[in-house]
Parts: C-alpha cells; structure tokens; sequence
C-alpha cells in the first residue's frame, strides 16, 4: 500500500535541513512515498527547496498565502513565475483567503489571491487553494477565475452543501487529521456525498494531527491513519482507497505513476 501527502508544511515541522530529510525517510517508512511540499511565504520556499533538492520523492507548491498578504516580498509576482518553471514545482500555493485571522484587508486578499490563479492559468498549473472563513468570496471567485488545470480545496473543512456546490467546478477535496475528530460531522457529510475521484488527503503537518496522536506535533507518517478512517467512513476497502487517493494525486498535480 502507497500513500500520498498532498499538503505538508515541512519547513515549519523542523527548521534543519538534515531533520526534514529525517522526517521524509521516516515517511517512506510508513509507506508515503510522495509528499508536496507548501511554504507560506516565498522566503521558506526557497530555504525549503534548496535543502530538499536531493529529496525526489518531494514535490513543491510555490505561492504567496493571505498570511503575507501584507509583505508579500519583492518582485514577488516575477518571484512566482520563476520558481514555478524549477523541477518538481508541481502547483501553485498554498493561496486564497484567510477572514478568520484578518490579515490586512479583504479586499487586499482578494487581489491576491485573483492575481495569483490568474498567473497559474498562464503557467498552466493548478492551485492549492485556502479557505478559512471566507467560502463564499472563494467560490464566487473560483467560478470566474479557476486556471484550466483547476484547484484543490485543502483541508477541506465547509459541509456537504458547499460540496456539492464546489463539484461543479474542476475542484478536488482535501482531507487532513482532523476528519478523524468525532465531532468533524461536516466533513464527515461531506466524504458522503464526494465521488472518491475527486477526493485527496494530506497530513497538513505539522498541524491536524489525526485523533490518535492529538497534543503531538503532526508528521506526514501519520497519514496512514486518516486514509484508513477514510476507508472506514466510505465502508470500503482500505487499499482500494488508498490506490484511488494516489491516482487521484497523480492526476491532479500532472505526476507519473510511480
């Protein structure tokens, strides 16, 4: 069995670059063999990238989050463009908007985000996208603006209702730790009414720590757990799941099998 981490902060897991690499083998331990690599900032993209070139089962989403939006850097559109053309820049990200922390303005985040999917259509690359608190401003812009390659909801975390809603778009359905949380009843609505090709999951690391290792910091080795949770919600076979999530992963950041 092979998974797929679609979504880990690796940079923010340990800072040295020998411990991340530590962390990816320790991963390939647990059978995930492929992780994306996100940095919030351009500043950790390039620190990341540059310690995890060796890492080839690493792949990277390179962007600006709302969380910048205030200091997004330098030349920081040209920046993008750049890094997005160096091997194994697979998508861009993670963007989108963030109401719940208010970082700057909405309407700063806005021009963000609409300026960021519009240089991903131009790269012909898809998008990691953020959505916390801001669901309805993020669909009614992915409707007018979603790059051809369309889009991942990461750590998806809406009901089932603005699921249905997302389907219509060239959107997948990211899910972390947190659907393993007995009280997640929204995501758990959600998996139900979700094709399993159109669903991905992610560790989130080092965040969303599945149940079992709650009060821990997260690692892209416990994403097993939640791939099997995920089994058990859609009463399927776990192996099965987990070869559909890797097919899904592959299809949408334009990987080979491996």
């Amino acid at each position: 069995m092979q998974y797929f981490d679609t979504h880990a902060h690796l940079g923010l897991i340990v800072d040295d670059p020998i411990e991340q690499l530590i962390v990816i083998q320790e991963a390939r331990q647990a059978s995930v063999n492929r992780i994306i690599s996100i940095c919030n900032s351009l500043h950790d993209f390039v620190q990341v990238y540059e310690n995890l070139k060796s890492a080839t089962n690493v792949y990277h989403a390179v962007g600006v989050s709302p969380s910048e939006v205030q200091n997004p850097g330098k030349d920081w559109l040209q920046t993008i463009e750049q890094s997005a053309r160096l091997p194994r820049v697979v998508a861009i990200g993670e963007i989108g908007l963030d109401y719940y922390r208010k970082f700057g303005d909405k309407k700063s985040q806005i021009e963000l985000f609409i300026t960021q999917l519009d240089l991903a259509a131009k790269l012909n690359m898809p998008v990691v996208i953020h959505n916390r608190d801001a669901g309805h401003d993020v669909l009614d812009i992915l409707r007018d603006r979603l790059p051809p390659r369309g889009g991942v909801l990461h750590c998806y975390s809406e009901n089932a209702e603005y699921a249905k809603k997302a389907l219509d778009l060239n959107l997948y359905f990211s899910f972390a730790g947190n659907l393993t949380y007995r009280n997640a009843r929204n995501l758990h609505e959600t998996i139900e009414v979700l094709p399993l090709d159109r669903i991905l999951v992610e560790s989130e690391s080092p965040f969303m720590v599945p149940a079992d290792y709650r009060g821990k910091r997260n690692m892209p080795k416990y994403l097993p757990i939640t791939v099997r949770f995920l089994a058990d919600l859609l009463e399927a076979d776990e192996e099965e799941v987990a070869t559909q999530l890797c097919e899904n992963s592959n299809q949408f950041f334009g990987l080979p099998k491996e």
